[in-house]
Parts: structure tokens; sequence; C-alpha cells
């Protein structure tokens, strides 16, 4: 059986404009346009649906559907019906999250369907592109997946560069698995390493030994909801492909749980990804 993905439904007659649902979306795709809620950008609405509980008018529902690829063009149809400030809005929130692909794909549909981009976004494409680059944000949307980004690991860096002291093996921001989007670049082909909290606390080796070479993801599976996980990992497993999964955890019980998560979404996603696993005792030593 294929697996299901949630997207937030917002009933526009409902809906007052009154934003309270805008600071309980962790990724930041809705905002207030023209006196609504809107989904800019369902390509980072991880469904989970923590506007929903905040909306004192009931307008926001979550509804289920098959998981399919993510399509620029099936979304843009919704984002022109919305308007220019929508359309404005779905783009900014593109380039704010690095999703340059996705943003080329937004101005190739309204080019063939003539519909001119936001001006401002137009003349800082067209100076961008006049002097051979990629254009760039003018304003983060503030929200946690904006700061999307690839890191150059301290240990690749010139050393004229680099502070004295352990150096950082880190290559990927967020690390959080509830802040990542699933579509975030550096996860296309990637070794990912999927890590318990407690893991980066515990091992003093944590970046050598682990997290070189690799994009790493936290997660708590006590604390946190392991259905959503499973959903969003095999929603990530199915789009990005990564080229090895290795899940790293404590030898306490509970911990052990990031294992099943993870074996789980990569057997729903369908992928053959290899996977590994290693154990750190409370102690701070590998175990196996």
């Amino acid at each position: 059986m294929g697996s299901k993905r949630k997207i937030i439904n917002v009933d526009e007659e409902k809906c007052t404009g009154c934003g309270q649902c805008i600071p309980n979306c962790p990724e930041g795709a809705l905002q207030v346009i023209d006196g609504k809620a809107r989904l800019v950008s369902d390509l980072f609405c991880d469904g989970l649906g923590a506007c929903v509980g905040h909306c004192p008018e009931g307008a926001m529902t979550v509804e289920e559907r098959a998981a399919e690829p993510y399509n620029e063009a099936k979304v843009m149809v919704n984002i022109v019906k919305a308007g220019p400030n929508t359309i404005a809005a779905h783009l900014r929130h593109l380039k704010d999250h690095s999703a340059m692909e996705y943003y080329v794909q937004a101005l190739d549909f309204l080019r063939a369907r003539g519909v001119p981009p936001p001006e401002r976004a137009k003349a800082k494409s067209q100076k961008a592109e006049a002097k051979g680059q990629n254009p760039e944000p003018e304003l983060a949307c503030g929200c946690p997946g904006s700061a999307v980004r690839e890191l150059t690991p301290s240990s690749t860096r010139p050393l004229e560069s680099v502070t004295p002291g352990p150096l950082s093996a880190l290559r990927n921001w967020p690390i959080q698995l509830t802040l990542m989007p699933v579509t975030a670049p550096y996860l296309k082909g990637a070794d990912l390493l999927i890590s318990a909290d407690c893991v980066g606390s515990s091992h003093p080796n944590f970046h050598e030994d682990l997290v070189k070479g690799r994009v790493l993801i936290i997660a708590c599976p006590k604390l946190d909801d392991a259905d959503a996980y499973i959903e969003k990992l095999t929603r990530m497993f199915s789009e990005s492909t990564p080229k090895s999964v290795t899940c790293a955890h404590m030898t306490v019980p509970c911990c052990s749980g990031l294992v099943r998560i993870v074996k789980q979404a990569i057997a729903d996603s369908g992928r053959p990804i290899p996977f590994a696993e290693v154990t750190i005792d409370v102690d701070g030593k590998k175990v196996a």
C-alpha cells in the first residue's frame, strides 16, 4: 500500500485572517494574505496540523491523499488562482528555502501562461541573471525552515579560517527532523545520519566518528511523535533517495525506538536504502 501525505486545507469562507495559525506552522508554509490564511507552499507543509488547533473559526483541516512526487506546476495552478500577492509570497518562500530548482519552474509556469511575476521579483531576477547570478531572497520569511543551507565542515576549511579546538563536521542546517523540509537540497543522494538527540551530548567523538561525511538529522523517539516521524521520513526517503542511512541511538530501551521508526520509513518508501545501526552507551562509548 502506498504511503499517504497530509496537507493543510483552509476554508476561506470561515477564515477571518486572525493569524493565530501562523506562529504554529514550524515550516512557515502559512501566511495571511489579502485577509485570509493561505498555504503559500505545500512543498514545506508537513501536514502535522500544529496550526489546526489554533484556529478559533475551525477553518483549518488536514486532508490526506496518496503521496506523489512534488510537482511545482500543479502547485502553481492554485497559487495563480489566489492572486499576485500569493504568487509573490510563494516565490519568496521558495527562495528563502533554497529551493531554486522549483523557483525556476514556477517562473517558467508563469511565463508559459503569460502571467507576469511580481515586478520587484522580476526586476531583481533580471538584474541577477544579467550578472550571471542566481536570484537571492530579499527577506527571510522568519520560519525555522528559512535557514536551510549546506555548510562547509570545519575540517575542509582553510586553517586560518578555523577557530582552534575540535572541528565541526556539520554539513547542513536545520538538523532537527521536525524543522527539516523533506526536499532540502542537501538530502538528495546523501549519506544520512539519523541520530537520537542524546547521542551528540554523550559521545565525545560524535562529529569525527559519526557526523563526518554525512547529513545529520536528529530526533527523539520518546518525546516526539513517532507516527509523524515515520510519515515524514517516508516522504524524505521517497523524494530524495539517500545513498545510505545510519541510525545512532543510546542503549536505553526507549531510544531504540528510533531504529523502528527509520526501518519502517525505509520499508514504506519502497526504496532499497542501505541501513546501518550504531549504539552508544550512557558513558559515551560506542558498543555496536
